[in-house]
């Protein structure tokens, strides 16, 4: 083997360099020198920004999905928020808006039970005040329930008014609550008179009517009828006291085909809705017997047949 061919280099085992000992000692003091040199005279500064400005694109990249995270976070975080806001002034307004309803409720009662009150001392008839509890089951009637029966000396036939006229009449009493039938319903007449003509007639339920109205029945074609005409009890039934407010005249057709005129009225009372009522006293106890029909008179009719 020719000698130029030989390695000269001594093996790795026989290699001596510093120690690491050395190595420690001398990269530590030269960095505490660097970290001197530094704070007293900057020397690393424009270094440092150079690094700064190469590295900044690449921390910008890095820190975007990080920011698009604290962003959508953030985002949600204020949605919910807004949407919790929303749903707490929500429900203050609603809150407030059922407040205000049912002060404007109670207003609007306790003007009726004044008005109720300041009624029944103009009455001369006995009467006492009650509570509509709630409508009757029967769908093909209107009734209602109030909160006075027997023991509190309701009578069936009893009239019924609120602060604006005439309700209906007491067809049923139990021990606490009684029934009462208003007069839309298709089963109660009623005989008024017209405040304006003095002439009387007789007012029905009108079942064919969509909405709560009466209908003045009986009335020839050619009778002084109008719309706006004032309709009173008569008081000749001895069940309703004469001069209570009934209805009021809406529409009046004439047709040639038939004798009677088409007469519809709006009932003054307030029909739907009611909560405080007045039960009268029945006027026919208050009336006096009709004389009885003397005898002669049975006698000379069966002479004469004879």
């Amino acid at each position: 083997m020719p000698l130029g061919t030989l390695d000269g280099t001594p093996p790795p085992f026989f290699r001596q360099g510093p120690s690491a000992l050395s190595k420690l000692m001398f990269f530590s003091a030269l960095a505490l020198f660097l970290m001197v040199a530094d704070t007293r005279l900057k020397i690393a500064q424009p270094l440092r920004v150079a690094l700064a400005t190469v590295l900044y694109p690449v921390q910008w990249t890095v820190m975007q999905p990080v920011m698009w995270a604290q962003s959508g976070g953030q985002y949600f975080g204020s949605l919910q928020q807004a949407q919790a806001k929303a749903e707490t002034a929500q429900r203050q307004l609603s809150l407030q808006s059922q407040r205000a309803n049912q002060v404007e409720q109670l207003a609007l009662e306790n003007e009726r039970l004044r008005q109720l009150l300041g009624l029944r001392e103009r009455l001369s008839t006995p009467a006492q005040a009650a509570q509509v509890l709630y409508d009757a089951a029967d769908p093909y009637s209107h009734k209602v329930i109030v909160d006075r029966g027997s023991v509190d000396g309701i009578a069936a036939g009893s009239p019924v008014l609120d602060e604006n006229g005439i309700l209906g009449q007491v067809t049923r009493v139990y021990p606490m609550v009684s029934e009462v039938t208003l007069i839309i319903d298709r089963d109660q007449a009623i005989p008024v008179l017209n405040t304006r003509t003095g002439a009387r007639g007789l007012v029905f339920g009108d079942p064919s009517a969509r909405v709560s109205a009466l209908e003045l029945r009986f009335m020839a074609a050619s009778a002084d009828v109008q719309a706006g005409d004032q309709l009173t009890t008569s008081g000749i039934d001895g069940v309703y006291p004469a001069g209570l407010p009934v209805a009021r005249v809406e529409k009046v057709e004439r047709r040639a085909d038939t004798a009677f005129a088409r007469i519809t009225c709006a009932p003054l009372a307030l029909v739907t809705g009611v909560r405080h009522v007045m039960i009268l006293t029945p006027v026919g106890p208050q009336i006096a017997p009709r004389p009885e029909v003397p005898a002669t008179g049975s006698t000379s009719r069966k002479g004469l047949r004879s």
